[in-house]
């Protein structure tokens, strides 16, 4: 570990032209890197081996837009029809890009791992801080936990739709979901252990394959599959029996925006990062450009070419996968389905290997701040400089999450639905604390180096210009709000057991409990993050 007298020993030379020892560019980026970390009050410890290119395709491979919106567009379908899928995406997709244009500011301000709760540390009113920041990083940690959780559920189903299109007799049994389940974990826990040079190198291979292999699918899908026409954007359908057309849209929205998930998983890599404070900014908003183009393109052709639309909604309300019968539709073979499928899977199993290395660094960080129990443990590095002991608590829990399955997976499935619910609150409690500083004039013009404090906030490198970056930090607000409003409702007006959303339940436990705990325990020991270096 660098000691604060090493590092600014160092960045002193570099200025100076060095000490006889010739700095490359690398280097002086990463001294810089270290001086951002340590005026805000954090000691750099993790290895910074990934560069934009490898963060845009760590970012992008995480988002696996185009090939999970072909398996989560079917909530959409039900609720709103090919037209629903089409603008729901849309609607979505700008929404998100707003939210994530808006937090590219605070990461460039502040390019930190703890990401959300810390940045609501320096910007909430002081007498609230300690209370908003716990919260924030327990809905974040929360929220991250559910994606991996869900990632691993939604991909044990994949394979077991691969085995019955060989097997058309078997019946997955919810034992056999459970172990294809750990086995994604071990996959993504064995890659995570790796050096995070390892990881940035394998999330650089994946993002060729993300890019390639989307023209692997959608040329075929359009060529030989079955042609629509422009009513695919205006064929509403309303399968949830609301009242309105547009409650039914509103409704079936949120599951496709699951399709945008994980694009915070940069942020809680800044650490990792060179030119954190620029490349973090840039390539949250590149991955979702790229990524959101790539996914509305897909739904836009799947819909076109979707076929026999009864024959689609028939297989999803009997549990079959929706997306290899329109590929099997398409091609008319079902060698040349399997083998789309297949990208799908691969991609899907590499965005999982991602969100557990966000994860881990998430709750590494908040551990850092001592604001979960064992934070000492939790808060120790490999000797690879990765966050191993976090990564395998994270990986564990998720293990003892996948046990609900052999009961029934109904409460399980939630697990989308709270991904929505906790992430998207952490994303609001931090751009609607920007909005409110940014309002109040607390945020002092870009100096490299202020000393970023809460009471002395200066804006970073990347910035949206006014009255712009003001706008969408309101527009980002009111979509956060709309979309975590719809994540509780249910799929179908007449509700059962079996088809209640139990997400307002799970995550009303959720924020309880950690509001419970800070005010029996956790306000004596924790007030925001802990500054370890006074530079």
């Amino acid at each position: 570990m660098k000691s604060t007298e090493d590092i600014e020993l160092t960045f002193a030379q570099a200025e100076q032209g060095g000490t006889g020892n010739d700095f490359t560019a690398t280097t002086t980026s990463s001294i810089k890197d270290d001086n951002t970390l340590m005026r805000l009050g954090k000691t750099p410890v993790l290895k910074r081996t990934f560069g934009f290119m490898a963060v845009l395709g760590f970012s992008c491979t995480v988002l696996i837009t185009w090939e999970g919106a072909l398996v989560v567009f079917t909530s959409a379908l039900l609720n709103g029809g090919t037209a629903g899928v089409i603008w729901s995406f849309l609607v979505d997709w700008l929404g998100t890009l707003s939210v994530f244009s808006a937090i590219a500011e605070i990461a460039s301000m502040a390019p930190v791992a703890g990401g959300q709760y810390h940045w609501v540390a320096m910007m909430a009113p002081p007498k609230y801080r300690a209370f908003f920041s716990y919260i924030t990083g327990w809905a974040t940690v929360c929220g991250w936990l559910a994606l991996c959780s869900s990632n691993s559920y939604l991909i044990a189903g994949l394979f077991e739709y691969l085995i019955i299109i060989f097997n058309p007799d078997y019946s997955p049994q919810p034992w056999h979901t459970v172990l294809f389940y750990w086995s994604v974990l071990a996959f993504s826990l064995t890659v995570n252990a790796m050096s995070s040079k390892a990881l940035a190198r394998f999330e650089g291979t994946i993002f060729i394959v993300h890019l390639f292999g989307f023209f692997l699918v959608l040329v075929p899908l359009v060529y030989f599959g079955p042609k629509g026409d422009t009513s695919i954007f205006t064929t509403f359908f309303n399968g949830g029996g609301w009242q309105t057309q547009a409650l039914s849209f509103f409704v079936g929205m949120p599951g496709l925006g699951f399709a945008l998930f994980g694009a915070d998983s940069t942020v809680h890599m800044s650490e990792e990062i060179c030119n954190a404070a620029m490349a973090v900014p840039q390539s949250l908003v590149f991955s979702l450009i790229i990524n959101g183009s790539l996914g509305f393109i897909m739904m836009t052709c799947t819909m076109y070419v979707i076929g026999d639309l009864d024959a689609i909604l028939t297989a999803i309300e009997a549990g079959e996968s929706p997306v290899l019968l329109i590929f099997q539709q398409a091609v008319r073979s079902q060698t040349g389905a399997v083998l789309m499928y297949v990208i799908i899977l691969i991609m899907a199993c590499a965005c999982t290997i991602g969100c557990f290395a966000s994860a881990s660094r998430m709750l590494w960080s908040f551990a850092r701040d001592r604001a979960v129990p064992f934070s000492s443990w939790l808060s120790k590095l490999s000797r690879q400089s990765v966050p191993l002991r976090s990564l395998a608590l994270n990986c564990f829990i998720s293990m003892l999450l996948s046990l609900i399955l052999l009961g029934s997976s109904v409460g399980f499935s939630d697990l989308v639905n709270l991904t929505v619910a906790c992430l998207y609150s952490s994303y609001l409690l931090a751009t609607g604390f920007l909005l409110w500083t940014r309002l109040a004039g607390r945020i002092s013009p870009h100096d490299p180096d202020a000393r970023i404090r809460p009471g002395n906030l200066h804006w970073g490198p990347w910035k949206i210009p006014e009255p712009f970056g003001l706008l969408n930090n309101i527009f980002a607000c009111s979509y956060l709000v709309l979309v975590f409003f719809w994540s509780f409702w249910p799929a179908a007006r007449e509700v059962t057991p079996s088809t209640m959303n139990y997400n307002v339940l799970i995550y009303g436990v959720m924020v309880s409990f950690a509001i419970i705990w800070y005010f029996a325990r956790a306000r004596h020991y924790y007030t925001g993050p802990i500054v370890e270096t006074a530079m």
